[in-house]
């Protein structure tokens, strides 16, 4: 056994279904008694019955939470916040509603309850990615982990089989990255191979029958599983080029993941061969890179970033990005190879070694 290091991140976990019930006494276990809900447009009526559930300890909505956390919206869910007697954030929905109780979290030091109704898993994460100006950043640090999560498999059940798809597939891209990482661990390796493996036995039989329970806990427990990969250790080429092309062309963060990461992970097989294993093991195939694809195609993901509203004519642009800020890869990034790469992923093109 070689050397390492793990942290272990300090985060409670309620699971389970019909947990959101459970929503008043975390708060009280948290020493909190007024608490502003956060969503996006599209969830307002779920923020707001929740809010109505909390009774006096609701101190409102805030449903304008948006892709990619914008710092103006920030800006005006804190103008809200600040108008209020709020000591506590509860974050309802997917990536966009939990960014923004990050971004809150990380101008107030205010405690947070995430319940995270997708499978992107970055409630269990102690990163924050926010957009200024066209350009995405990310930054880490335990400032902006949740306190509580709370999983209810319920309000699962709702979300729609392609969006369910394309959430997973994001998720599996934080444990794939997690097995190549530079300071990837075994006790992370574990988790993700775990994690990869649930997701894609769950996500067929969830775009079969959305209403298969046990598949939606199964989905749930992976996301779980490879938010908490992503959050232990760094991200490498895949998540930057997915941030590079999020916030500077705004395309959709979970159907970007899934075009990108078959592309991505083939680029860096031939130089992470132990990672390429456990992936093919866990998704049962031979090949990683081609299985990704393979399963995205199975679930009807979108295959290219045409699809997504990518203009052809930004792509050399989006090469550009990512290599004058990289994340750590195992493979050295180059302008002329990511081009390739994402010339495929535009036209949706099976992966092939870079």
């Amino acid at each position: 056994m070689e050397s390492f290091v793990y942290t272990a991140l300090p985060v409670r976990l309620v699971f389970g279904t019909g947990t959101i019930v459970q929503v008043g006494a975390e708060l009280e276990a948290l020493g909190c008694r007024r608490a502003l809900v956060l969503s996006t447009p599209e969830q307002a009526a779920d923020a707001e019955r929740l809010a109505q559930q909390l009774g006096l300890a609701g101190a409102g909505v805030f449903a304008g939470a948006a892709m990619h956390t914008p710092t103006d919206v920030t800006a005006r869910a804190l103008d809200q916040l600040r108008s209020t007697e709020t000591d506590c954030l509860v974050a309802l929905g997917g990536g966009s509603a939990i960014g923004l109780g990050k971004a809150l979290a990380l101008r107030t030091g205010l405690p947070q309850i995430a319940i995270p109704t997708t499978y992107a898993g970055s409630e269990a994460t102690p990163i924050l990615g926010q957009t200024k100006d066209g350009v995405k950043t990310t930054q880490r640090t335990l400032d902006v982990l949740p306190e509580v999560i709370i999983y209810d498999v319920a309000l699962t059940l709702s979300l729609p089989p392609a969006l369910s798809a394309t959430s997973g597939l994001n998720a599996i891209a934080h444990a794939v990255e997690a097995l190549y990482a530079r300071d990837s661990n075994p006790v992370i390796s574990l988790l993700a191979e775990q994690g990869i493996a649930a997701l894609a036995r769950a996500l067929p039989r969830i775009v079969a029958n959305p209403g298969d329970t046990a598949a939606r806990s199964d989905a749930l427990y992976g996301a779980w599983a490879c938010g908490t990969c992503l959050g232990a250790v760094g991200m490498s080429l895949h998540h930057k080029l997915c941030h590079t092309l999020g916030g500077t062309f705004d395309l959709p963060h979970a159907q970007t993941h899934a075009v990108v990461l078959p592309h991505a992970v083939a680029y860096n097989a031939g130089h992470a061969p132990e990672a390429m294993t456990r992936i093919a093991r866990a998704l049962g195939c031979k090949d990683a890179a081609q299985g990704l694809y393979d399963l995205a195609r199975s679930l009807g993901a979108p295959a290219g970033l045409r699809e997504l509203g990518m203009p052809e004519q930004g792509l050399e642009q989006a090469a550009t990005l990512a290599v004058a800020a990289p994340y750590w890869n195992p493979r050295s990034i180059e302008a002329a190879s990511l081009g390739r790469l994402l010339r495929n992923a535009f036209h949706g093109c099976p992966p092939e070694p870079v």
